[in-house]
């Protein structure tokens, strides 16, 4: 089992920047992948960028296409999420999570990181 854990959530106006965090720990090895999800108020939860732990290739929603960049520290076994050009409709709980292969799905959670962005 892996266990994660956000950090870097908080509240900011429209334009600004914020970078969040996910720092792995236990069987981390058995990761395959890495990806954060959002989950706005009254809406489901949505990916919003994964990145594999090898060779960092990375996948991003349109939504967040050209604002956001997500990267892996694998010394650290952290995962960072840089989020720039926020918009108000960016404001959601921000979870991270992992999976073992590309078929699995992603089932290490963390416990998630609110970011609110004002008007």
């Amino acid at each position: 089992q892996v266990q994660l854990v956000e950090s870097g959530g908080g509240l900011v106006q429209a334009g600004d920047s914020l970078r969040l965090s996910c720092a792995a720990s236990g069987r981390t090895f058995s990761s395959y992948a890495m990806a954060w999800f959002r989950r706005a108020p009254g809406k489901g939860r949505d990916l919003v960028a994964a990145i594999t732990w090898s060779d960092g290739t990375a996948y991003y929603a349109d939504s967040v296409k050209g604002r956001f960049t997500i990267s892996r520290d694998y010394a650290k076994n952290t995962v960072y999420l840089q989020m720039n050009s926020l918009k108000p409709e960016d404001t959601a709980v921000y979870y991270c999570a992992g999976r073992r292969n590309p078929m699995a799905p992603y089932d290490s959670w963390g416990q998630g990181t609110q970011v609110t962005v004002s008007s």
